[in-house]
C-alpha cells in the first residue's frame, strides 16, 4: 500500500491524541477551558491533541510542514500558567519525558499556510470542542496533503459507538484512508481493521442524513426543505464533528449536509479534509452546495467553495438539484 508509513504513523498519532482527550476529558474542572477570539471554547485536550500530533509528526517526518488550528500564545502567558501546567502534565502521560518547552513548540509548529504546491499535514486536534465539553461526539482529524490534493486522512472519534442501534454499547472508533486503497473502521485499542463503504441506497425516500448539532453551523431550516423535496422522512441525526463524515462512510446514514448560515463564511481545510477522503475512499462523493469539488489548493480555507454535501454517491445529484431549488428560493 502507498503511504505504508504515513499511515501507521498518523494512526498512532491520532490513537495518542483520543486517549489525551479521553482523560482531560474525564476530569475536565474550569480551569480546563478558554475562549478563542471567535467565542468557541479551547480545553486543554485542544492543545493536548496539537501537541502530541506535531510531537510524532516532527519526529518520523521532519520536514514536512503542519498546518493546524491552535497556537501556544496563550499558554505562554502568566495567565496561561495553570492550563500550560495541566497540558503538559496530559501530554507527558502519553509521551513520557517531554519537556514543556517541547511541548509548546510543537504546537506552535502548525503554523504552515497551505497552499497548491508541496506536501503537509492538515490537522483539528479537536474538531466538535462544544461536543467533547458536552460529552457528546468528537474528532481528531489528520490528513496529508500534496500539491493541493488530500491523499491520506485519520479520523479518530472517541466517543462514538460502532453500532448506531447501539449508542451505550461499546464506543471508540478510528476511520482511515489512502487515496486509492478504501476506507476502513477499527477500534482506538484495536488494530484489526475492517472495511467500510457507504450506502447503496438510489432512492431519496429510502435515506437519512445527518447535520451540525447547531442551526449556527448549518441551516436547519434549509436542510428540512432539502429533506421535504427529496421525500427523506427520517429525522436527521445530529451530531457534532467530522464524525459525520465518518457515520456516512460507513453506511449509517446516506447524505451530509452543511449548509451555509453565513454568505461570507469560508470553511476551513481541516475541519473537512480527513472526512473528505474517507467518504470518498468508502464510495461517496463529496462537493460544495453547488455541487463543485471541494478545493483544498488554497491554503487554511475552502474560499472558493460554499458550504459541504457529501453522499453515497448515488444520491447526489439529486441533493445537489434540491439544493438549487431550496438556496436558489432564498
Amino acid at each position: 500500500m502507498g503511504y505504508r508509513v504515513e499511515r501507521q504513523v498518523a494512526v498512532e498519532a491520532v490513537r495518542q491524541a483520543c486517549h489525551l482527550c479521553e482523560s482531560v476529558r474525564a476530569s475536565l474542572i474550569s480551569q480546563g477551558t478558554i475562549a478563542k477570539a471567535d467565542r468557541s471554547p479551547v480545553t486543554v485536550a485542544d492543545f493536548g491533541a496539537q501537541a502530541v500530533v506535531n510531537l510524532a509528526l516532527r519526529i518520523a517526518f521532519p520536514d514536512d510542514p503542519i498546518m493546524a488550528e491552535e497556537d501556544a500564545a496563550f499558554l505562554r502567558t502568566s495567565s496561561g500558567a495553570a492550563l500550560r501546567a495541566s497540558l503538559c502534565r496530559h501530554v507527558r502521560a502519553v509521551v513520557p519525558g517531554v519537556a514543556d518547552d517541547t511541548v509548546l513548540s510543537a504546537i506552535d509548529q502548525g503554523a504552515w499556510e497551505g497552499g497548491p504546491a508541496g506536501r503537509y499535514w492538515a490537522l483539528d486536534p479537536i474538531d466538535g470542542t462544544k461536543g467533547f465539553l458536552r460529552g457528546e461526539q468528537y474528532a481528531i482529524a489528520l490528513a496529508l496533503i500534496e500539491d493541493g490534493e488530500v491523499v491520506l486522512g485519520v479520523l479518530g472519534c472517541p466517543n462514538l459507538p460502532a453500532d448506531p442501534s447501539y449508542p451505550d454499547g461499546r464506543k471508540g472508533c478510528l476511520f482511515s484512508a489512502v487515496n486509492g486503497h478504501g476506507a476502513t473502521m477499527q477500534w482506538i485499542d484495536d488494530s484489526t481493521v475492517r472495511k467500510i463503504t457507504v450506502t447503496e441506497i438510489t432512492d431519496p425516500t429510502a435515506a437519512s442524513f445527518c447535520e451540525s448539532v447547531e442551526d449556527s453551523h448549518s441551516s436547519h431550516r434549509n436542510a428540512a426543505r432539502v429533506a421535504s423535496l427529496l421525500g427523506m422522512a427520517a429525522p436527521p441525526l445530529r451530531i457534532d464533528s467530522q464524525c459525520k463524515y465518518a457515520v456516512l462512510a460507513r453506511g449509517d446514514v446516506s447524505v451530509y449536509l452543511r449548509l451555509p448560515t453565513q454568505a461570507d463564511y469560508e470553511e476551513k481545510n481541516w475541519d473537512h479534509a480527513a472526512g473528505w477522503i474517507i467518504v470518498k475512499e468508502a464510495g461517496g462523493e463529496v462537493s460544495d452546495v453547488q455541487g463543485q469539488p471541494l478545493d483544498f489548493s488554497l491554503g487554511r480555507t475552502l474560499r472558493r467553495n460554499r458550504g459541504v454535501v457529501a453522499t453515497n454517491g448515488r444520491l447526489h445529484a439529486h441533493v445537489i438539484a434540491a439544493l438549487g431549488r431550496v438556496l436558489g428560493s432564498g
